[in-house]
């Protein structure tokens, strides 16, 4: 039985909506989004389920959802809920899982139950996505000190988008020399046949 995969990033629009759609459609996996803070209208659950284009995945209901845009304890605390550790069960499915986070892997969830803590909660195996902007080097180097210090198990790194300072993917890719290393391009109109069209070159370049 596989473990869930847990799509997290370096820091908050990096591209882990993105990610999961691209991995969910190659593996058609189940995707579970635990906690959506803000873009209730247009979530990232239904942003993926948009993209899917096999008929396999299902899309589980978010656990949490808050209206407002912002770190889920501070939005959860706008509703007057506290999220504990206790509330989160993983969706019972005979498929793949495969789980987005919110943020990066230090986004408090409440005051001592962190994002980085959810993902040992559920026993899940990572996907790390790194995108390109001035700090990244330090994020990404951060992300995965903190990953390996927890004992966690990093199936990948997602490169998201054209690394324009190439000392970044540099400088990462040799300290993570054991992690396979994945490249997703720049996509101006993200589609279904674009995620398709992604997806299938995964089996080239990974397997989960």
């Amino acid at each position: 039985m596989h473990k869930p995969l847990f799509i997290t990033g370096i820091g908050t629009g990096v591209g882990k909506t993105l990610v999961s759609a691209i991995i969910t459609e190659y593996l058609q996996a189940d995707y579970w989004k635990p906690v959506q803070a803000g873009d209730l209208d247009c979530s990232d659950s239904n942003q993926v389920e948009l993209l899917l284009t096999n008929t396999k995945s299902y899309i589980h209901e978010e656990r949490f959802k808050f209206k407002l845009a912002a770190s889920p304890h501070q939005a959860a605390a706008m509703e007057g809920v506290k999220m504990m550790p206790e509330d989160f069960q993983l969706p019972f499915t005979a498929n793949r899982l495969v789980i987005e986070g919110a943020g990066g892997l230090m986004v408090p969830l409440n005051d001592t139950f962190l994002m980085v803590d959810l993902i040992q909660r559920f026993r899940a195996d990572v996907v790390l996505v790194v995108r390109d902007y001035l700090g990244c080097i330090n994020h990404s180097l951060l992300s995965y000190e903190l990953l390996c210090k927890r004992g966690m198990n990093i199936k990948a790194i997602v490169f998201s988008g054209t690394m324009n300072i190439a000392s970044a993917e540099a400088i990462v890719q040799q300290l993570a020399t054991d992690i396979p290393i994945v490249q997703v391009p720049d996509i101006r109109q993200i589609t279904k046949e674009t995620i398709q069209q992604i997806s299938s070159s995964f089996n080239h370049s990974l397997v989960i």
